[in-house]
């Protein structure tokens, strides 16, 4: 790291300033940046190829040697990395004892138009989630299982939320994640032949009763409260369940979605 750094050590600079404002939902809109915090997050981001646009740091914090070898490769190749104090570090953190690094990155852009069986041979589609750290938790298993990637159906929720971020564990920088209606899905699955596999209290099939989920295909997942609709099932080539012995009448969203995703990994 640029031993002439100066240190940033105003709340009010407006370099941290503009960076704070990311925590807010609307200037992530705004601006189509996001912030990433965390050692592993953003030698994530850096790595995966995703647009950094500034590294903020705090020396005083940092004792990772990877970390700091990171930030001195960075400054190097010209890409902004600013210093900050301790204080000023912790303002801008949404964690508690933060590790001193985090990095604004540019939302990457894509579409459903460009996902196809040969780039996306397998992946989950996901209607009106609720919980961002939900959202994370399934890209992470995605990236766990070998699949593709993530697309959001009348969704409302920030995958870009610091809580989908971290709960991603680095996901979602290697894996697509597009919105869309569900309308424009089923016309997307339908011309290119996807198998589309939902999951319901209302399912037909017993999870552990499904010999072969065929590829090109798609696990569908209705929102945490209402699940899926009738109009939804009618659109799944097979509508699963999965079977509930207590008194609980459905799981976790990413809790279903890891069973289901190990399911058809293991079936396919």
């Amino acid at each position: 790291m640029g031993a002439s750094a100066a240190l940033i050590s105003s709340r009010t600079n407006p370099k941290i300033k503009q960076a704070r404002l990311l925590r807010d939902r609307k200037a992530r809109q705004e601006t189509g940046l996001f912030f990433v915090e965390g050692i592993r997050h953003v030698g994530e981001a850096l790595e995966s190829g995703s647009q950094v646009e500034a590294i903020y740091y705090a020396p005083d914090l940092l004792d990772s040697q990877y970390a700091r070898e990171l930030i001195s490769r960075q400054e190097q190749n010209g890409l902004p990395c600013y210093a900050v104090t301790a204080e000023v570090f912790a303002a801008l953190a949404e964690k508690d004892n933060p590790q001193g690094i985090l990095a604004i990155v540019r939302q990457p852009e894509a579409s459903l138009s460009d996902l196809s069986p040969g780039s996306f041979p397998w992946g989950v589609a996901l209607i009106a989630p609720q919980d961002p750290g939900n959202l994370g938790t399934i890209l992470r298993t995605i990236d766990a299982v070998g699949a593709s990637g993530l697309i959001l159906l009348e969704s409302s929720v920030d995958p870009f939320h610091p809580s989908a971020v971290r709960a991603s564990m680095g996901a979602l920088f290697w894996h697509p994640l597009v919105s869309a209606s569900f309308a424009e899905f089923t016309r997307w699955a339908f011309s290119h032949h996807y198998h589309v596999y939902g999951t319901s209290a209302h399912g037909g099939v017993d999870y552990r009763n499904v010999q072969n989920y065929q590829t090109p295909r798609i696990l569908l997942l209705g929102s945490e409260r209402e699940g899926l609709t009738a109009e939804q099932r009618s659109s799944c080539e097979l509508v699963i369940r999965l079977p509930m012995h207590g008194h609980a009448t459905s799981l976790n969203l990413a809790v279903a979605a890891g069973v289901m995703l190990y399911a058809m990994l293991e079936r396919s």
